[in-house]
């Protein structure tokens, strides 16, 4: 299918009602409001394919950006190529759901994640802290430095509160995912998110809101989830 084909399919997809939501998270025009679910169908005609996916991307539509990101071949993306996409991601639906997810299943996640998180850019930060959690509930604990993740254990309880608003959600994040995701930190994670529990965030009427992660980790240790990992990072 050629990118105009694919345009006209996902507009004829598109909700009012879904187009409001993205848009109430940050997403803007051009946008049509294409359900994930919706989309699964066209993927699946689509398949894998790199060369499409750059150009659905570069169109800047919202809802040709997410499908790029379910057919991008990740293992041809070069850490430019994610500079590139992160150039063009203008809003944390964006950064988080489709760049970092798309980064998760390379092998230069680890670096160019650790050079986001210390980029000072709230969106790369973000991005960066999103997709090490992507990577925490996907992969084997034996594929993670413990020292590092403990390292970036302690620099999130000490750093957490002067950071902008999604840096601060995704740092969050990462406690919970280290806490469920990585058995060997378990404990230190908990001793953590105890000590920063509820991370307010300077917007009150934020479209995302914190949870303690010390809540979400009993919770979740309570239904039996903890080691939990997921076959596949993307949809």
């Amino acid at each position: 299918m050629e990118v105009k084909e694919i345009m006209n399919e996902l507009k004829s997809l598109g909700k009012e009602r879904t187009k409001k939501s993205y848009m109430s998270n940050g997403v803007r025009e051009p946008v049509f409001g294409v359900t994930i679910s919706d989309m699964k169908p066209l993927f699946k005609k689509l398949k894998y394919n790199q060369p499409l996916a750059e150009q659905l991307y570069e169109t800047g539509n919202y809802d040709a950006m997410y499908l790029a990101g379910m057919i991008a071949e990740p293992e041809k993306m070069t850490a430019e190529d994610f500079e590139r996409w992160m150039e063009g991601a203008y809003c944390y639906m964006i950064s988080d759901f489709i760049v970092a997810v798309t980064l998760a299943e390379t092998d230069i996640a680890f670096q160019v994640a650790d050079a986001w998180i210390d980029s000072g850019k709230d969106l790369k930060m973000s991005a960066g802290w999103s997709c090490y959690n992507w990577l925490l509930g996907n992969r084997k604990d034996s594929e993670f430095d413990k020292d590092k993740l403990l390292s970036m254990l302690i620099r999130v309880g000490e750093t957490i509160n002067g950071q902008p608003d999604r840096t601060k959600y995704a740092m969050n994040n990462f406690i919970m995912a280290v806490g469920i995701s990585y058995m060997p930190l378990h404990e230190e994670a908990k001793k953590i998110a105890r000590e920063v529990g509820m991370v307010e965030l300077s917007v009150k009427k934020s479209p995302y809101q914190t949870t303690p992660a010390i809540e979400y980790i009993e919770k979740e240790a309570q239904k039996g989830r903890l080691g939990f990992k997921r076959k596949h990072v993307r949809c």
